[in-house]
C-alpha cells in the first residue's frame, strides 16, 4: 500500500503509544486524525500535526460521524482506560473500564471504520494474557479464558477485541504487546516477562499499516517468554527501535 496523500485515523491518540505512534505516522506522510476523550488534550495533538477529535468511543453516533469525516484509509484501535503507571489503587476500576473498550468500544470502533470505508484496522492487544503452558509463547497458544479471576477477565475481553477484528470485513491486524516501559509509561526499566519499550510498540503499529497479513502478532523482546519472530519476519520489526 502507498501511503502518498492516505488518511489515518488513530484511536487513543492521546495515548502514551498513540502520541509517538502518531509522531511516526505524520513523519512518514500520513494525514493522521487523533481521537481523545478530553478537549484538555486537542492543542497538544495538534501542535505535533494531528486533527484531533474528541468522542468517546461508547457514544456511537458521534464516533460514525467523527470516523466518516476522517475519511480513513487505515484505523489504528490503541483504546484503553489504564492509569498512569499502572497505578495498583486504580487499577481494579481500570480493568473493568478497559475491559468494557475491548468488548463494547472494539465493536463500536469497528462499525464506524466499516462504515467509513476503512480497509485496514491495526488493534492492540496483550501478550500476558496465554494460558500457562510451554514458553516462549507463539500467537497460536491459548488464552488463559478459563481462569476465574481477574486474569480471565482480562483474557476473555482480549479475545473478544481479537475475534471481533479478525471476522470484520476488512484486513485486521492484531498486535499483542508486551508489558511497556519507557517515557510516559511510569516505568524505566524492562519489566521481566516479555518487556516493550513503548517506541518500539509504536513503531510496530507504524510498520502494520502498510505490512503484513491478517493476523495476530507478538510484539515483545525477546527474553524467552513470547516469540515475537512474525512480526520481524512480516513487519521487519526490530526491538531495539528508539525515537531519537
Amino acid at each position: 500500500m502507498s501511503n502518498e496523500r492516505k488518511n489515518i485515523l488513530v484511536a487513543g491518540a492521546s495515548g502514551v503509544i498513540g502520541r509517538r505512534l502518531c509522531r511516526l505516522l505524520i513523519e512518514d506522510g500520513w494525514r493522521v486524525t487523533g481521537t481523545t476523550r478530553s478537549s484538555d488534550k486537542t492543542s497538544a495533538l495538534a501542535s505535533n500535526g494531528v486533527e484531533p477529535a474528541v468522542v468517546d468511543v461508547f457514544d456511537e453516533g458521534m464516533l460514525r460521524r467523527v470516523v466518516a469525516r476522517a475519511r480513513p484509509d487505515v484505523v489504528v484501535h490503541q483504546l484503553t482506560d489504564l492509569p498512569p503507571g499502572l497505578d495498583p489503587e486504580k487499577m481494579a476500576e481500570a480493568r473493568v473500564r478497559t475491559v468494557r473498550i475491548r468488548e463494547i468500544g472494539t465493536r463500536n470502533l469497528l462499525a464506524a471504520t466499516v462504515a467509513a470505508g476503512a480497509g485496514r484496522m491495526i488493534a492492540q492487544s496483550i501478550a500476558f494474557a496465554y494460558a500457562p503452558g510451554p514458553v516462549p509463547y507463539h500467537e497460536d497458544a491459548p488464552l488463559d479464558v478459563d481462569d476465574p479471576g481477574v486474569r480471565g477477565l482480562t483474557a476473555r475481553a482480549v479475545d473478544s477485541l481479537e475475534n471481533q477484528v479478525l471476522h470484520a470485513p476488512l484486513e485486521g491486524i492484531i498486535l499483542r504487546y508486551g508489558k511497556l516501559y519507557g517515557p510516559g509509561t511510569g516505568f524505566d526499566d524492562p519489566p521481566g516477562g516479555g518487556a516493550l519499550h513503548v517506541d518500539a510498540a509504536a513503531d510496530a503499529a507504524r510498520r502494520a499499516v502498510t505490512r503484513g497479513r491478517t493476523g495476530i502478532y507478538n510484539v515483545a523482546e525477546e527474553d524467552g517468554t513470547v516469540s515475537s519472530r512474525r512480526a520481524v519476519a512480516e513487519f521487519g520489526w526490530d526491538a531495539g527501535f528508539r525515537i531519537r
